[in-house]
């Protein structure tokens, strides 16, 4: 898999809109947590992607709330066709880490399933094509992983509290030029 635009690069780059200090921040965070917030995002999540794909990365609807976000490029696990889909990440040092919380649903997202089959993938964040490979965590690694999405943002505390599946945790990490 190989990047359509622009040059590829061995790490990610610092970049957000908006402020994740920011009242909207708060406010937005707090109704993510209710189930008709899950459903407002998840209803948004065809325009979020049309934005963040036509941007390569770089805006987002959930822009102007600080969110870190990303497109992630796999390969179907069924079809081997690419596969892009927008979603939060939090850093943990040169890498960053995703979780599949599908919104607390009773579902694994099929982008986790298609990282299992083909971990290698492309992370586009800030306008920048990363290639990638991806590490399933376990055990302590997937709770201290999932505990820095939650750090991030505490929606994903909630998610957890939805669903009663393990919620799969990856470790992306940028190939080396």
């Amino acid at each position: 898999m190989t990047p359509s635009y622009g040059e590829s690069m061995a790490s990610f780059p610092d970049v957000r809109w908006g402020s994740d200090t920011s009242r909207l921040r708060r406010s937005m965070t707090r109704f993510g947590k209710t189930r008709a917030g899950s459903w407002m995002v998840r209803t948004l999540t065809p325009l979020d992607r049309y934005v963040i794909e036509r941007s390569h990365g770089r805006y987002t609807v959930l822009g102007p709330i600080g969110a870190p976000t990303m497109l992630l490029t796999t390969t179907g696990a069924l079809s081997g066709l690419s596969r892009t889909t927008p979603l939060l990440f939090a850093r943990d040092g040169d890498d960053i880490l995703v979780a599949g919380s599908n919104f607390g649903q009773m579902k694994h997202p099929a982008w986790s399933k298609n990282l299992i089959e083909h971990p290698d993938a492309i992370a586009t964040v800030g306008g920048q094509a990363v290639p990638v490979t991806a590490e399933l965590l376990a055990g302590d690694a997937a709770r201290t992983g999932f505990e820095k999405m939650i750090e991030m943002t505490d929606v994903y505390a909630e998610y957890r509290n939805r669903t009663n599946r393990n919620i799969r945790v990856f470790r992306l990490r940028a190939h080396t030029a």
